[in-house]
């Protein structure tokens, strides 16, 4: 598939097993892009896991900690950003990424969503307190109307795998313009 570039980015958001590390990897694979995925990289310039982060520090630390790295790569010209799940409840990164981002919803169903994030739920801190499909539920519907707010496009996930949702991401932003 032939895919015009842009000058601006492509973010992924979604709910957290909705494959935006893996599509990222593999959209930054076929346009020879540079990819940045944000909690791999607090994670990594922390030295800790983001588990840790939010029980040391706090969720309000760590999404101030997330829309610096995010403003960093968009000025570094990163072309490829894999947001955290959670970058949608700050304001600024919304803004930010509706405006500096071609910005799409890899949409995921809770229960396909705890399907897939069922072997790291203990390290994933927003899983706490109830069975992973319960909170993939309750934060589904607290931040589907925020990716809605933030995303250019929606691109569903269930039942896919990583390279036909990197095509359909690639197809429904070539489509918006």
């Amino acid at each position: 598939m032939e895919h015009a570039r842009s000058e601006r980015p492509i973010a992924l958001v979604g709910l957290m097993g909705a494959g935006k590390t893996t599509v990222a990897r593999v959209l930054g694979e076929r346009l020879g892009a540079s990819v940045a995925d944000l909690d791999a990289m607090i994670e990594a310039e922390e030295g800790r896991p983001i588990a840790d982060l939010f029980a040391h520090e706090g969720e309000a630390w760590f999404r101030r900690r997330e829309r610096e790295i995010l403003d960093r790569v968009l000025a570094d010209g990163v072309e490829i950003v894999a947001c955290g799940g959670g970058i949608v409840t700050d304001p600024s990164s919304r803004r930010s990424l509706r405006e500096r981002c071609r910005v799409a919803w890899l949409e995921v169903s809770p229960g396909a969503a705890a399907d897939r994030v069922a072997t790291t739920a203990a390290e994933r801190p927003m899983l706490a307190g109830d069975t992973p499909a319960r909170r993939l539920e309750a934060l589904s519907i607290e931040r589907d109307p925020l990716y809605a707010e933030t995303a250019h496009v929606r691109v569903a996930t269930d039942g896919r795998t990583p390279e036909v949702v990197a095509d359909a991401v690639l197809a429904a932003l070539d489509a918006s313009r």
